[in-house]
C-alpha cells in the first residue's frame, strides 16, 4: 500500500476545503439520498444607515436549519430580537422544507432565551469553557 502523509496545519486552503467537502457531500448523497445541498441563510440586524450590528447566520441542508451564529449587541438586548430572528429563520426554513432547527451555545442566558422560543435541550458538554456547559438545543415542527 502507498505510504500516506498526514500533517497538522493551522490554515485550510480553500481548494482543499472545497475538495474534501465535495467528496463528503457525494458520499452522503449516496448514503442518505440527494437533497440539493446546503443553502445559506443570513438575517442581519441593521441600523437605518445600513450598518450591520448583529444577526443570525446559518443554513439549511438535509431537512434541517443549522443556526451557526446568533448575535445581539449589548445595547440591543432585551428587545426580543433573538426571538424575532429565530422566528424569521424558522419561517424561511419551513418554506425550504425543513423539519426543525438546531443551535448550540455556552451562554446560559441564551439557553433560556432559546427554550422560551420552543427549543429543547438534547445534549450538553459540562465544563466546556471553565464552569460553562456547551448546550445543544433542537426545535421540531
Amino acid at each position: 500500500m502507498e505510504e500516506l502523509v498526514l500533517e497538522v496545519l493551522d490554515d485550510v486552503p480553500p481548494h482543499s476545503k472545497a475538495l474534501i467537502s465535495g467528496r463528503l457531500t457525494a458520499h452522503n448523497d449516496i448514503m442518505f439520498g440527494r437533497t440539493g445541498g446546503h443553502k445559506s441563510l443570513f438575517i442581519p440586524i441593521q441600523s437605518q444607515e445600513g450598518q450591520i450590528e448583529g444577526g443570525l447566520i446559518g443554513g439549511s441542508a438535509r431537512g434541517w436549519l443549522d443556526i451557526d451564529i446568533l448575535f445581539i449587541p449589548e445595547p440591543l438586548r432585551g428587545r426580543g430580537l433573538a426571538g424575532k430572528l429565530l422566528a424569521l429563520a424558522e419561517d424561511e426554513a419551513k418554506k425550504r422544507g425543513c423539519k426543525g432547527a438546531h443551535i448550540q451555545t455556552a451562554n446560559p442566558i441564551a439557553t433560556k432565551t432559546y427554550q422560551k422560543c420552543g427549543y429543547e435541550i438534547f445534549g450538553t458538554i459540562d465544563h466546556f469553557i471553565d464552569d460553562f456547559a456547551l448546550t445543544m438545543l433542537v426545535k421540531r415542527w
